[in-house]
This record gives structure tokens, C-alpha cells and sequence, in this order.
């Protein structure tokens, strides 16, 4: 398939720009992917469409200050990184601009010298192996001096650090938030429980595969970048009981199902429980594990779109984009959101 094949027009205006106040008011769009039929809800609905016999299965990773902001020692240039994944202790897979200044051997420092990153490896795309030294604790650091990596298409100032992350987050290490998450407060998750749906949590930390966008012509010629995953023993087994037992699992979010995908084998099991996936789901794929989606509505082109595309059928997707614009819902990450069955 072609990439032209992804694309949608999307009016600029409804790109939403700040959260709503209340997490659960964002609107719903329920669609069947067998049927292709929609039905237009508010997210806080979602409680009538999940029972005892589902399995929601969100991500908790939680979303660094990950937007620095350096200077180019001996020069004094003004340098802007990314923390894209953790690969050691002090060893980090960065994004940079303006990357034509940033070569191995550089040097960036960052407030008063209390942090220096230094370039060990370069390639393409502006992305580059550092090494942090610092005095004191890293997470203190970059919570000092960083800033949260909102996407470029978010113009507005974000008022609360918090409406950036899940409810749930606990795991720091993402460089953009699993934003079908966001939809939920703490009190529906207290009543989906409380209705008997079984809750769990894996860890994706959302890096550059996730919001690269596809350059290439060809589908077969996009090369996602590897993000890390990991999911607890206990919650392996719950898991592969659950399936066992002909419940549905229920994916929250895109990164949620990329961790499934990678991690189940042939006969539809999870087995491994870390790795480092690059898994890229575009129409025709065979889905081994989940078997329902909440998701946000995607960008044009972009392989979130391709793999909600794969998963409910490419032509009922584009209907159901085509009517959610129609209708006015909210786009992208702080907008309104799709449940796919």
C-alpha cells in the first residue's frame, strides 16, 4: 500500500489545542468494524460498551520533561534535544536541532554547567547517542530544566504539567503521552472495576516510532525506530488466563497494542515480557491478541492511522474519520476519541 493511500483533509480548527476540564467529557465515536456502523457518545459512556467479561489493559508509563534546551560548548550555540529511550544508566538515544551543529565529540551543557551531554554517536534524522554527566539526580535535573514535549501541532501553553499524563502514569521514561489515556479519570476506572471489568497495566515507553512520520512512498520501505517494552510476570498470567477464558482484551491506546502484538506468539499467548519492538502493524495484519481498541483520531499518513486502519478495515476507518469531521469532534492528542469493536 501507498502512503497518499493514509491521507485525509483535516480542517486546521479542529486540531484541539487544550484539554477539557473534565477528562471524561471528551466525545466518543463507537464503531463496529464488522458493520462499519458509528454511534456518537461522550467518553464517560464507555462504562456500557466494557463488562465482566472484558479486559482493559492500559500503559502506565508516564511522560518525562523531555524538551531540553542547551548551549553548544565553546560556542555558546543555542542546542534543543529530545530525550527519545534510556539505553544505560547516563546513555540516552536523543533527537537534536539544529542537528548540523551536533557532531560526536560535541559537547552540550545545560543551566549552569550542572548537566553535559556528550555526543558519542550521530545519525541520521538528527538523532544522536549522549552521555549525561551531572551533579545530583537526573530526574531532578531535567524536571529543573525541561519542559513537556508537546506535539508541534499544539500552539496553546499547557497550564497543568498533569493534563499531559494518564491518571495512572507511574513509569518514567516516554517522550509523548499514550494520549488515549487521558480520557479516563480515577473514578471511572473505580466504576469500570466496580462493574467487574478486569483492569491491567503493561509499560510502552512512547518514543520515536511512535510519532516518526512516514516518509517513504511504500509502506514495506518505513523503518520504525525500536521502543521499549516490559510486562510484570503476574499480569502475563492474568493476561493469558483471561484469553484463555474468552475475554475480550481491550487495548487502551495504540502503544498498548503495539506491546500486545509484540509480545504475543502464533497461537495468540503473551510470552515475552521485555523487549525492544519496532513492530509496524499496516493493512493486511493479523491481530493475535486484542481484540478492541480506544484509541484518538490520528494524523494523516501517519502509522497510528495505518494501524487503526488494519484493525477495523482502511475503508470504515475513513468513513468514520470522514463523519467524525463532519461532526466537529476534536483531533489528535488532547481531542475526542474512537472505541473500536
Amino acid at each position: 500500500m501507498k502512503t497518499n493511500d493514509f491521507y485525509y483533509d483535516l480542517p486546521e480548527e479542529l486540531i484541539a489545542q487544550v484539554p477539557l476540564e473534565d477528562r471524561s467529557a471528551s466525545r466518543l465515536m463507537v464503531l463496529d468494524r464488522n458493520t462499519g456502523n458509528v454511534q456518537h457518545k461522550i467518553f464517560k459512556n464507555i462504562i456500557d460498551y466494557v463488562g465482566k467479561d472484558d479486559v482493559l489493559v492500559f500503559n502506565n508509563t508516564r511522560v518525562l520533561p523531555a524538551r531540553l534546551f542547551g548551549k553548544k560548548k565553546d560556542t555558546n550555540a543555542n542546542i534543543e534535544i529530545l530525550l527519545l529511550k534510556r539505553i544505560e544508566l547516563n546513555k540516552w538515544q536523543i533527537l537534536v536541532k539544529p542537528a548540523k551543529r551536533v557532531k560526536i565529540g560535541t559537547q552540550i551543557y545545560f543551566g549552569n554547567g550542572e548537566m553535559i551531554a556528550d555526543v558519542l554517536q550521530e545519525y541520521d534524522e538528527g538523532i544522536r547517542i549522549v552521555e549525561f554527566s551531572y551533579n545530583g539526580v537526573f530526574e531532578d535535573i531535567i524536571s529543573k530544566y525541561g519542559f513537556m514535549p508537546l506535539p508541534p501541532y499544539i500552539k496553546e501553553k499547557l497550564s497543568d504539567k498533569e493534563r499531559y499524563q494518564t491518571v495512572y502514569s507511574k513509569i518514567n521514561g516516554s517522550s509523548a503521552a499514550p494520549t488515549a489515556g487521558l480520557h479516563f479519570t480515577k473514578d471511572l476506572i473505580e466504576s469500570l472495576k466496580n462493574k467487574g471489568v478486569q483492569v491491567e497495566y503493561i509499560t510502552l515507553h512512547v518514543g520515536l516510532g511512535t510519532f516518526r512520520p512516514v516518509k517513504s512512498d511504500n509502506l514495506e520501505e518505513h523503518q520504525m525506530h525500536s521502543e521499549y517494552y516490559n510486562i510484570a510476570e503476574e499480569t502475563k498470567n492474568r493476561l493469558n488466563d483471561a484469553k484463555k477464558s474468552g475475554k475480550r482484551i481491550i487495548a487502551v491506546g495504540t502503544t498498548t497494542v503495539r506491546t500486545l502484538e509484540s509480545s504475543a506468539n502464533d497461537y495468540g499467548y503473551i510470552q515475552k515480557t521485555q523487549d525492544d519492538t519496532n513492530i509496524f502493524i499496516y493493512p493486511p495484519y493479523d491481530f493475535k491478541f486484542v481484540d478492541c481498541v480506544i484509541t484518538n483520531f490520528h494524523l494523516p499518513k501517519s502509522t497510528l492511522i495505518m494501524m487503526i486502519s488494519a484493525f477495523a478495515g482502511k475503508d470504515n476507518v475513513f468513513r468514520a474519520y470522514e463523519e467524525a469531521v463532519k461532526e466537529k469532534y476534536r483531533f489528535f492528542s488532547f481531542g475526542d476519541a474512537m472505541f473500536i469493536q
